[in-house]
C-alpha cells in the first residue's frame, strides 16, 4: 500500500495535518494504487484525501496550483511492486549474464510504468485490459515498445511467450487513442531481419502515431551455453538492414552499430530526425560529431593547454573519439584515447556502457596514463558502480590516478579535458 514516509516542508501536504505512516487510499474519490494514479490525480487544485492512520479512516484536504506536487514522498518509487518480465525472449541479454553479479542487475523488468517516468522500453505482454484502458484514459505518451517483429507467430517464437504476438493489438489501441509510439526492434540475423524486417516496418508504417522505428543488433556475450543458436551480424547482413531502412520514410532508422559493422559513415544528424532513441545508441556518433565539430571551430588561436590526460572508451566509439583528439592533438600533445576491449562480456560487446573495471584495470595497469583519467559516465549505474560492482575510487586506487566519469557528449569531455 502506498505508505507516506515522509512530507516535503513548506509543501503544500505539509499544511494538511498528514504525517509519516499515513497511507494514501484516495484522492477525489479516486483509488491510488501506484505512482500513476497518484501523479495523474494530484495534479488538481484542491485534493480530498482518504487516508489510514492508526488503523482508522480520515480525511483530509491540500489546495495547491494546479500540478503542483503535493510534497508527499513513498516507501516505494513506484508505491507497488516493480512488475517482472513474462517474456523468455531468445536474445535476452540478461540471460547472457555470468553468475557473481550484484542481484539487481538479473531482474528482468518489463513495467509500463518505468517506461512513462524514465523512458523505459516495454514488451506488452505483461499489459492487462485494465492497465491500457487507464494508459489510453490519462493519455500517457509516448508509449515505448520493444516490438521486434510484427509477424505474431515469429514473435511468440522470439520472446518465448505464446501471448507475445497477441498483444501487438495493444499497438492499434494506443495508435487509435492517438498516443505516439516510439519502436524499437532488437535484429537477430536470419530471424527478423530480411523480409521479415521489411514486413514489420510496412504494418509499423501503418500506425499513424509512429514517432520513431528503430533497430539495433542483437548484443552477444561469451556467457550463451543452453541458450539458443545467434550469431553477430555480417558486413553484407548489415548493411542490407540499413537499406532496406532506407525504403522508409519518417524518424525510421538503423543504429550507429550497423553503421559500423556495415563499415559505412555514419550519416548526418538529419538522418535521425528527432533524436528519440538516443539512449537506444541511434544517433549518438551523429550529434557526438556535429558538437564536437562546433566545439574545434570555436576554440580560440591560443587556447590554455590541458591536463595530460587518458580518455577511455569501448571499441565501438573508438574510432569517433581518435578522430576528436586527431584534431585535438594539433593543438595539444598531451591527450590520448585508450580503447578498452569488453573481456568480460566478450569481444562482440564493443559499446562502452558495457566495460567493466576489471577489463579497464587490467587493460591499464602500468601504462603512463598522464595527470588524469577520464572514463565513460555510462560505465556506472545511479549508485556509481560498474556492472562488476567498482567504484571510480576503486579504479583510481587500482591505477594510482585520479579518475573521473564524463557524460556522453562532446562539450562534457570538453570541459572534462580543458578541467
Amino acid at each position: 500500500m502506498p505508505i507516506i514516509t515522509s512530507i516535503t516542508a513548506n509543501s503544500p501536504a505539509a499544511k494538511s495535518k498528514l504525517v509519516a505512516g499515513d497511507v494514501l487510499l484516495s484522492i477525489n474519490g479516486h483509488a491510488i494504487a501506484d505512482i500513476l494514479d497518484y501523479r495523474f490525480y494530484a495534479t488538481e487544485r484542491k485534493c480530498k484525501l482518504e487516508i489510514i492512520r492508526d488503523g482508522k479512516t480520515r480525511k483530509a484536504t491540500v489546495r495547491k496550483d494546479e500540478y503542483e506536487d503535493l510534497g508527499l514522498e513513498f516507501e516505494d518509487g513506484l508505491m507497488d511492486e516493480q512488475h517482472s518480465c513474462q517474456n523468455n525472449c531468445i536474445f535476452c541479454f540478461i540471460d547472457q549474464l555470468p553468475p557473481g553479479l550484484r542481484a539487481p542487475l538479473y531482474f528482468k523488468d518489463d513495467d509500463a510504468r518505468l517506461g512513462f517516468l524514465f523512458g523505459n522500453y516495454i514488451t506488452l505482454t505483461n499489459l492487462t485490459d485494465r492497465e491500457v484502458r487507464r494508459i489510453i484514459g490519462m493519455k500517457l505518451s509516448p508509449v515505448n515498445v520493444s516490438v521486434h517483429t510484427m509477424n505474431p507467430a515469429l514473435r511468440n517464437r522470439m520472446m518465448g511467450n505464446t501471448q507475445a504476438g497477441e498483444s501487438l493489438q495493444f499497438l492499434y489501441a494506443f495508435a487509435q487513442a492517438k498516443l505516439d509510439l516510439n519502436i524499437q526492434l532488437v535484429l537477430c540475423p536470419g530471424i527478423n531481419d530480411g523480409e521479415e524486417l521489411r514486413y514489420s516496418l510496412k504494418e509499423l508504417h501503418k500506425l499513424p502515431t509512429v514517432r520513431s522505428i528503430a533497430a539495433v543488433p542483437v548484443g552477444l556475450t561469451k556467457y550463451r551455453d543452453g541458450l539458443p543458436a545467434l550469431r553477430p551480424f555480417t558486413k553484407a547482413e548489415a548493411q542490407n538492414v540499413i537499406d532496406i531502412f532506407a525504403e522508409f520514410e519518417g524518424e525510421c532508422c538503423a543504429s550507429d552499430e550497423f553503421f559500423l559493422l556495415a563499415e559505412q559513415e555514419i550519416p548526418g544528424v538529419a538522418y535521425y530526425g528527432g533524436f528519440r532513441q538516443l539512449e537506444n545508441g541511434v544517433g549518438l556518433w551523429a550529434l557526438f560529431k556535429e558538437e564536437m565539430l562546433d566545439l574545434l571551430q570555436a576554440l580560440p588561436p591560443s587556447p590554455l593547454p590541458p591536463l595530460a590526460c587518458t580518455i577511455v572508451t569501448g571499441y565501438a566509439a573508438f574510432p569517433l573519439l581518435q578522430l576528436f583528439i586527431d584534431e585535438l592533438q594539433k593543438i595539444w600533445h598531451n591527450i590520448n584515447v585508450r580503447r578498452i576491449e569488453n573481456r568480460f562480456f566478450g569481444q562482440h560487446i564493443t559499446v562502452a556502457g558495457l566495460l567493466t573495471g576489471q577489463d579497464v584495470i587490467e587493460q591499464l595497469r602500468g601504462e603512463n596514463l598522464g595527470s588524469v583519467l577520464l572514463l565513460p559516465s555510462v560505465m556506472f549505474n545511479q549508485d556509481g558502480l560498474t556492472l562488476d560492482g567498482m567504484t571510480l575510487n576503486d579504479i583510481s586506487r587500482e591505477l594510482d590516478i585520479p579518475v573521473r566519469a564524463v557524460a556522453n557528449h562532446a562539450q562534457a569531455l570538453m570541459d572534462a579535458i580543458t578541467g
